[in-house]
């Protein structure tokens, strides 16, 4: 008869297998890449002795291809629940070590499983991913049943997708539906289709870092949020933007007691914004200056720059800003930052968060390239974004605003703005004054 103690220690045995992943030696290769073990990663991020392991001891049940003799405890992901800073979320984190971090059926069951988790509890969820792509000895389905429960976790829960490794093919639409994404300089890599593909298909020679590194996400395509140099830096950004948000939509973000006095006068602003109309200076100076501690906690800083969006605190309290910037193609609106601020005021909207709008806009940006690429499509995006929110809404005209912008920034309390403040620097028109000189 086997005793209880053996049974302990065999239990204990198997939990020392499973936390190994594909083995030491798969480690220290992960490490030599530069790169965190999966556990390691959950260690980082959440408080110490916080996470909660479930489904430790799932496996493949693939017998074909000779899958049979390649099992891991785990199928290559962690799932479970911890604490970030005192408060509860949800997260999964592929283990390259095993199998290439690559998705199976129990792998997307495991992921399935802690989502549905998160959401009936009403926590953050946390993907940490670093997988080469699908599991093909497995078939592709599993990818549908991650992406429907994205859908379904949307304006519920927020959620975070941390790449930190590959993410190729139909793995890159999971964090696509994700409220932010997050990337790591030199080890993050997003792509539809990898470069051995493309130079089979059209010849075209480009790196994975060319294709689909950081810099190109945050710059070009908008897909990152936000980009770290270091996975240690980009768990701290994690954790700074989880303290701005509450935990579901039925909540108010968290309260954070601040030192500034409300009332505090803001001479500076004086000295900021140019006396010469035609002079551009940086909004992020006055956002800084109005926020508690001075502090801004900026979103998509590289992409759409025309746009500033991110959030802040006022009197303690979570706030949504949007701003023009006046240094980056006068503050006009274009196709880029209509996206931008249209998606970030939908999140805001559903996690009531107020909203901030600092304005000095001319208008739209004018241009075939503009017209071409359908501005009027994407300008109505931020406009229905604005008038279907109903979060406070407060808009501040820092200098000018023109014609079509009144809407496109939310000055007019026609598309539902709760109040209008213009400084006295403010000017009011359907045009600047060149323009209307030639009407």
């Amino acid at each position: 008869m086997v005793t209880v103690k053996e049974k302990n220690e065999e239990l204990r045995a198997k939990e020392a297998l499973a936390r190994l992943g594909g083995g030491q030696k798969q480690i220290d290769k992960q490490h030599e890449r530069g790169k965190l073990s999966a556990r390691e990663r959950i260690d980082a991020l959440v408080d110490p002795g916080s996470f909660m392991e479930i489904e430790m001891f799932v496996t493949h049940q693939t017998t074909k291809f000779g899958m049979d003799k390649e099992k891991y405890y785990g199928d290559g992901v962690i799932v479970g629940s911890g604490k970030i800073e005192g408060r509860q979320v949800y997260l999964y984190s592929q283990d390259f070590t095993v199998m290439g971090g690559s998705l199976g059926k129990a792998h997307a069951s495991k992921i399935c499983h802690v989502m549905d988790l998160a959401i009936k509890v009403g926590a953050p969820i946390i993907g940490l991913i670093d997988s080469g792509g699908a599991r093909i000895q497995e078939g592709l389905g599993q990818y549908g049943s991650i992406f429907y429960r994205n859908t379904l976790a949307s304006g519920i829960v927020p959620q975070f997708a941390l790449i930190l490794g590959p993410c190729a093919g139909g793995a890159v639409y999971s964090p696509a539906l994700c409220d932010f994404v997050f990337m790591v300089d030199g080890i993050s890599k997003m792509h539809i289709t990898g470069p051995n593909v493309i130079k089979a298909v059209t010849g075209e020679e480009v790196t994975a870092e060319e294709l689909g590194g950081a810099k190109i996400h945050s710059r070009k395509s908008g897909v990152a949020h936000l980009v770290a140099k270091s996975e240690q830096e980009c768990f701290d950004q994690a954790k700074k933007l989880l303290g701005f948000l509450p935990a579901n939509y039925r909540e108010m973000a968290p309260h954070v007691s601040s030192p500034d006095d409300p009332d505090r006068p803001t001479e500076e602003i004086e000295e900021i914004i140019p006396d010469n109309p035609q002079r551009a200076y940086d909004m992020k100076r006055i956002i800084r200056l109005v926020a508690d501690q001075n502090d801004f906690f900026e979103i998509q800083e590289d992409y759409a720059k025309n746009i500033i969006i991110g959030f802040i605190r006022l009197n303690g309290n979570s706030v949504g800003v949007i701003a023009n910037q006046p240094l980056v193609a006068a503050g006009c609106l274009d196709i880029d930052a209509s996206d931008k601020s249209a998606r970030f005021i939908r999140f805001c909207d559903a996690f009531n968060i107020p909203i901030l709008n600092l304005v000095d806009c001319p208008g739209y940006l004018p241009g075939k390239q503009q017209e071409y690429g359908g501005i009027i499509r994407h300008g109505a995006k931020t406009l229905y974004a604005y008038c279907e929110a109903t979060v406070p809404r407060v808009s501040v005209i820092v200098r000018k605003i023109y014609g079509g912008a009144m809407s496109g920034m939310a000055v007019s309390k026609l598309v539902g703005t709760d109040l209008t403040i213009a400084l006295t620097t403010a000017e009011i028109a359907i045009m600047g004054p060149e323009a209307a000189a030639n009407v």
